[in-house]
């Protein structure tokens, strides 16, 4: 008995101590809940919801190859660096424009009681080829680290302001769907800026905007700023708007008129006229075509899903005259090929017909 008492008190303290340790046993917490980025679809594809806020945000941009040809994209030139080791003799050729560009966008939005709060901007790095002076000579040369500040503004509902392209210029929706849409100027482009923008929901807008302007000729150099105002009608044949800008520093003013139709569900037309005060040659930040008018017209064709022809021409009061043609085609979504050529004529210049050839390549994200 006492054997047997023997074992089973041991057995007994051997459950004790274990139930004991157990007890102690470290216990594992449960994992809190991770909240999941969300999708905002409010404003469109690639919103999401920033963590722990009401803020969407998208996170988009491009990478971009640039390569031109010919007397109006092709002229950097080049020594003939053989030929002057070898030689002594220094020569030069014409030879590529060359530009590779990264872009990133940001752009976030918060609705509130005033409407949506909407900081945006761009910033682009470009590699360029570019021609420099080296004593008498021109030599091409590229040139790295390039950071512009492209877009940098805050709305909220109708206001804007901030750094972005002028309204004249925007209001417009600039030109043609080519890439060199401006070998005749239609505006200006930089600038800081106060804008409001009304739309009235049934196709009429109307916007005006303080702006600084751009340059050593044309930034402001008293406290009266230059002022644009335009007013528009989209409906679902298309669009016809009207905008003018006052340059104070040199107190001149230009008009622009636009007209865009939908000629069918694959074709669509523009023209557009711009006329300034140009009485003496004076300067204009917001007339920067040749003469006192300019007129720029041009159309885009839908070939396929994945193509599309542009086409646009352009010619002021100097009898500068442009034609621009190009392919926009998607080879997969996402990167896009578009060869152009073009032709420019100088009014200026003697024998001065000028061709070029352009090709870009991007991929957009």
């Amino acid at each position: 008995m006492n054997i047997k008492s023997l074992l089973l008190g041991s057995a007994a303290a051997l459950v004790a101590v274990s139930g004991a340790r157990a007890a102690d046993a470290v216990v594992m917490a449960e994992p809190e809940p991770v909240e999941y980025v969300r999708v905002c679809d409010v404003y469109g594809t690639g919103f999401y919801y920033m963590p722990g806020t009401e803020t969407c945000l998208k996170v988009s941009g491009y990478v971009r190859y640039d390569i031109g040809m010919g007397d109006l994209f092709g002229m950097n030139d080049v020594l003939d660096k053989k030929d002057a080791l070898e030689d002594g003799i220094f020569n030069t050729n014409d030879t590529y424009y060359k530009r590779a560009r990264a872009a990133l966008r940001l752009d976030a939005r918060t609705e509130t009681e005033l409407g949506t709060l909407r900081a945006f901007f761009q910033v682009n790095f470009d590699w360029d080829t570019t021609t420099v002076e080296i004593g008498d000579y021109d030599v091409s040369t590229t040139k790295s680290g390039l950071a512009k500040l492209n877009h940098a503004y805050i709305e909220l509902g109708g206001f804007l302001i901030g750094k972005t392209d002028s309204l004249f210029t925007t209001f417009t929706d600039y030109a043609g769907s080519v890439i060199h849409d401006d070998m005749i100027g239609f505006g200006p482009y930089d600038t800081h800026t106060i804008q409001y923008k009304f739309d009235a929901g049934n196709g009429f807008s109307a916007a005006v905007a303080l702006e600084e302007g751009a340059d050593v000729a044309y930034t402001l150099d008293s406290y009266v700023p230059h002022v644009v105002g335009g007013v528009g009608y989209t409906g679902g044949w298309g669009s016809v708007r009207v905008v003018g800008g006052y340059d104070s520093v040199w107190e001149e003013y230009a008009i622009k008129a636009r007209l865009d139709v939908k000629a069918s569900e694959t074709i669509s037309l523009f023209v557009m006229g711009g006329f300034k005060d140009d009485d003496a040659g004076e300067p204009n930040y917001y007339g920067n075509w040749g003469g006192d008018w300019a007129i720029w017209g041009g159309a885009s064709f839908a070939v396929s899903p994945k193509a599309k022809f542009n086409v646009q021409l352009s010619y002021d009061d100097y009898e500068n005259f442009a034609a621009v043609a190009n392919v926009n085609y998607e080879l997969v979504p996402g990167f896009t090929i578009t060869p152009e050529v073009a032709y420019y004529d100088n009014f200026d210049v003697d024998n001065s017909d000028a061709f070029g050839g352009f090709i870009r390549f991007q991929r957009n994200f």
